[in-house]
This record gives C-alpha cells, sequence and structure tokens, in this order.
C-alpha cells in the first residue's frame, strides 16, 4: 500500500484548531556572521542545523560555528541556541510542535532515567506499560479531568479505513486506562497498595512551543498508585514530592521549592496537587515534578473497589505523580552559560575528553599513546579525530557541556603533566599526570557542589518580600522570558480563585504554597484581606 493511502486510511483529529500566534520552535532569527575576508555582514537565516551557504563565497557556515545569543540581549533566543549548538535536539519542522531529541539531549534523559528509575524500584514501585489509544468514554467518567484536559486532545476517529464506533484519544496522561485495569486488579485490601509507574511518550496538542519545555509530544515517566485509606494515599504523594526534589537538587544541581498548588492551579481531577519549582537563571519559574492527591475521584468513576479488613467495600485512594523532559530545559536554564551547554557532572553523558596536541608526525604517535593511556586510566573519551584543530575540538566539546577538557601536548609529555579545564568556571589547572586518575572524582564532585551553590545563592539573591498587591505587579509586570529581570515575590496570598485572578492580570502565578515556612508566618492576605498563615510564592513562569 502507497503512503498516500495508508495516512488516508487513518485521521486524527485535534483538540484545537486554530493557529499560534507566537513564535514556534521554527522561528527564525537575525544574526551577525564575519565572512573571512570581508566586511562583516548582517545575514538572515533559519536556526535550524543546516549549513549556510553565501552566494559567491566558498566558506561555510553551520550552526555549529555561529555565535550564541548573549542571556542578556535575548534569553529565549540564547535558549534556543543552546539547544540547537548542543546538540540536544531540533525542532522536528514537518511535524507541528513536535522536536527531534538528538544523541547528547537524550543521553542526559536516559542518565536522568536511571535516577528516577533507581529511587521508584526502591520505594517499592513496579514498571508497567498501558495503551497509548484511550477510549474518548473514559476521559468522560472523570468530569473536572476531562474539562481540563479537552482543549489539548488529540483523538482518532478513523483507522484501517473505517470510522471507529468510539474515538480513541492519544495519551494525555494515564489516571483514566490506568484506574480501569486497577478495577480488574484490585479486590481485597491484600492487594494494596498497588504502586505502578510507567515511562511513556504523550500528546498534549500546544500552540505555544519551545523545546523540552513544551511541545505536542513529550516523554515522561507517570506514578499511579492505590491505597487502602486517605493519610497512606497523602503519605506516598508526599514521598514522591521529596524523590523528585532528590533528583532536582542532588542530581540536576537545581534547587526548588518544595509546595501545595491552590485550588485553581491544581491537576485537573486531584483533591490536592504538589510542585517542586526552580528559578531559572532569567528569574522565570519552572514546574519541575508534581505529585496529586486524587482521593477518591477516580477510584469512583471507575468502580474501584476492595474489601476491607473489616468485610466492607470502599473505593481506593489513588495518587499519580510525574516527571517529564522538561526538566532537560530546566537543566540547561539553570546552569548554562553564553558559550553552550554546561551540565552538572552527574548528568553529563561525556564526563571528560582528552584533546591530543601535535604538529610533526614524529610527535603524533607518542601523544596519541600517552592520550589513550591516560584516558583509559581516568574514564575520558579522545578525540583524536582527523581534520580538526585542537581548538576546534575544544570549541565543540565546550558548546556540548562536557565538564572537563584534559590538554596533552609534547611539552607536556616532556614535563609528565597535563593540563585540565574546568567548563563551569573555564579556568586551566596544570597538574602531574600520575595524579588525574586521583583528583578527578573529587574535582567532579567539587564543580557539581559548585553549580548547586550558585544556583541556590541566584534563587536566595532573586527572592523578594511584598507587603502589597502593588508591590507585587511592579516586580513582576515588565518582565518576559526574552529580557528576563524575573523574581520569586514571597506574599501573604489565600488559595482562592479571586487571588489566582488578580496574578493573570499581569500574567503571573501563584507558583506553590511552600510546605515549609521560611519567612515571617502568618499574615493578611493582600487580594482579600483574610489572615492567611504563611506567604506563597508569585513568579511569572515557563
Amino acid at each position: 500500500m502507497s503512503w498516500p493511502n495508508l495516512i488516508s486510511k487513518t485521521v486524527v483529529r485535534l483538540g484545537v484548531a486554530r493557529e499560534p500566534k507566537t513564535p514556534t520552535l521554527t522561528q527564525s532569527a537575525h544574526h551577525r556572521i564575519a565572512m573571512p575576508g570581508s566586511a562583516n555582514l548582517e545575514r538572515i537565516f533559519h536556526r535550524s542545523l543546516k549549513p549556510l551557504f553565501i552566494p559567491g563565497k566558498k566558506a561555510l557556515i553551520s550552526m555549529a560555528e555561529s555565535p550564541i545569543t548573549a542571556r542578556t540581549q535575548d534569553f529565549a533566543t540564547w535558549y534556543q541556541d543552546v539547544v540547537l549548538q548542543g546538540d540536544m535536539a531540533e525542532p522536528a519542522e514537518i511535524v507541528k510542535g513536535c522536536m527531534v531529541i538528538k544523541a547528547n539531549g537524550y543521553a542526559v534523559w536516559e542518565l536522568l532515567q536511571r535516577e528516577l528509575d533507581d529511587r521508584f524500584k526502591a520505594t517499592g514501585h513496579q514498571n508497567m506499560y498501558f495503551p497509548l489509544l484511550i477510549p474518548q468514554s473514559f476521559l468522560h467518567k472523570e468530569a473536572e479531568h476531562v474539562e481540563g484536559f479537552s482543549p489539548e486532545l488529540a483523538v482518532v476517529t478513523l483507522a484501517g479505513g473505517k470510522q471507529l464506533e468510539e474515538p480513541y484519544v492519544i495519551r494525555p496522561t494515564s489516571e483514566t486506562i490506568i484506574g480501569h485495569f486497577f478495577a480488574k486488579w484490585i479486590k481485597s485490601w491484600r492487594d494494596l497498595p498497588m504502586l505502578v509507574n510507567q515511562w511513556a511518550n504523550i500528546i498534549r496538542w500546544e500552540l505555544r512551543t519551545r523545546m523540552f519545555l513544551r511541545t505536542t509530544e513529550f516523554l515522561w515517566q507517570e506514578g499511579h498508585t492505590a491505597h487502602s485509606n486517605h493519610d497512606e494515599a497523602v503519605a506516598e504523594v508526599l514521598r514522591m514530592l521529596d524523590v523528585y526534589a532528590d533528583v532536582a537538587e542532588d542530581v540536576m544541581a537545581m534547587p526548588v521549592i518544595k509546595g501545595r498548588k491552590t485550588q485553581s492551579e491544581k491537576f485537573a481531577g486531584a483533591l490536592h496537587s504538589y510542585s517542586i519549582e526552580a528559578m531559572m537563571q532569567n528569574g522565570f519559574a519552572l514546574q519541575a515534578g508534581t505529585s496529586h492527591d486524587l482521593g477518591q475521584n477516580f477510584g469512583k468513576a471507575f468502580d474501584v473497589q476492595f474489601q476491607s479488613k473489616e468485610g466492607q467495600l470502599d473505593y481506593v485512594w489513588q495518587t499519580s505523580w510525574g516527571v517529564s523532559t522538561r526538566l532537560i530545559g530546566g537543566l540547561i536554564m539553570s546552569h548554562s552559560d553564553d558559550k553552550g551547554l554546561v551540565l552538572p557532572p552527574k548528568l553529563a553523558p561525556t564526563k571528560a575528553v582528552m584533546v591530543p596536541i601535535y604538529r610533526k608526525d614524529e610527535e603524533k604517535e607518542k601523544v596519541l599513546e600517552a592520550a589513550h593511556r591516560i584516558a583509559k586510566d581516568v574514564g575520558a573519551k579522545v578525540d583524536d579525530r582527523e581534520g580538526q584543530s585542537p581548538g576546534a575540538k575544544f570549541f565543540h566539546w565546550e558548546r556540548r557541556g562536557v565538564p572537563v577538557v584534559l590538554e596533552l601536548g609534547p611539552r607536556d609529555l616532556a614535563s609528565g603533566s597535563i593540563v585540565l579545564k574546568r567548563r563551569d568556571t573555564g579556568t586551566k589547572e596544570p597538574m602531574p599526570q600520575a595524579d588525574v586518575a586521583g583528583k578527578l572524582p573529587a574535582l567532579l564532585d567539587e564543580m557539581q557542589k559548585n553549580m548547586y551553590d550558585a544556583a541556590k545563592q541566584r534563587l536566595k539573591a532573586n527572592t523578594v518580600l511584598a507587603g502589597s498587591i502593588e508591590e507585587v505587579e511592579s516586580v513582576l509586570k515588565d518582565v518576559t522570558a526574552e529580557k528576563g529581570g524575573g523574581q520569586f515575590v514571597m506574599a501573604h496570598l489565600k488559595d482562592d480563585p479571586r487571588c489566582d485572578a488578580r496574578m493573570k492580570e499581569f500574567k503571573a502565578t501563584i507558583r506553590c504554597i511552600p510546605l515549609v515556612d521560611e519567612y515571617d508566618g502568618p499574615g493578611k492576605c493582600i487580594v482579600t484581606g483574610e489572615e492567611v498563615d504563611r506567604r506563597v510564592v508569585v513568579a511569572k513562569a515557563y
């Protein structure tokens, strides 16, 4: 069967049918390019990884050689530059709103998966996989849930050349279909708790897309658990929130605030939602992970009942929790600089690269032999590519965020030394070759700690207190993702839709109500005047 005929037999209807009015992943950008032997020319080209040919010139300029926009000039464009030139991802283009996660980006995701998956299994969870296609009627069983997701749905109406009796929704999340199977599997208190995790892809039709941060298709994990009582379910919700915070801070070197979402901002169908919130370098917030107390809502919708120890029938108490590839976006915006990608050592696919330096053929053999020997001892990759200058190699690995680059040349061989360059600070340090294997692990640990400390200090320096709604608005109203200047504003606000609505008047949101109050305790809500027990986090967010 030909591709056109095959495609014509499957129709997907989308929950949204209007064109985006904001720049998409394929937005063009301006760059000033220095041409060999000529004055600087201002050229306009699409940001893709395709080389750029300049008419009448022999030079070939690729994205890997083009400058990275400064963060202070345009943070949003800087982010896109870092993603592209760090070989993390690129826009799919032929599929609107989607991206291709490239090898460097996917390797980071695999390391994150491993860190998370080990923690899930250590807390008793088992991995399963559920269907990508969900009967549309399932979503309608939980009214708040379907209302919350309806604008983002993609729906299959034709398959195999026939109209489907019931359309299928392409998985936006799996509470409904997992609820269906929980009803089949859970009959007694002995079947509880049921602790399940799924690694999967998700489709949520997006109008405003940014690679890793918000795309129509993305990768994630979603945990789903069922319990015999509410206290146990709440304990699970908070336990998994702690797991996410631990990975964010210990592995990603990204400090977070743990808190509860307001009722207006909670997950559709949940009793309560909790999140970890991180601050990016432009002061915007990123919701880096969520954990939801679903109560008995989905248990009742899908008739998930069990017989208690006392012989009574009751509905299960459920939770769900998830993180996605948006963590990679958070990682990039937390640590990278105007030279390109910066990765914390624990998430660097390649932790050290050896660059051999030689000019003459008689130097080459000795330098390469020593480079491979030392690299094997320290666990480094040797960049012995032909036709690339040492400078080009340094540039290549710098943009890809490799934490440490080792330089070895004839003079180093003669002196028994080697030069070590840190990606985070750019500093170079000569040291005896015999010491590298012993010192490198400690250096990587130091870099990991330094990156966390720097991000923690930035969070502290850019968090302010406000005593009135006018103060909050004056801090945040002119902040944009492009020019930055964002801050976390701590203010007394009630969990009330009126307060959420007031924040949205200047495009801010209540990010969370912190679980730990680090400020001055109770105060009067700056919108309603009612007493509240602590300040909340207000910010503009991705």
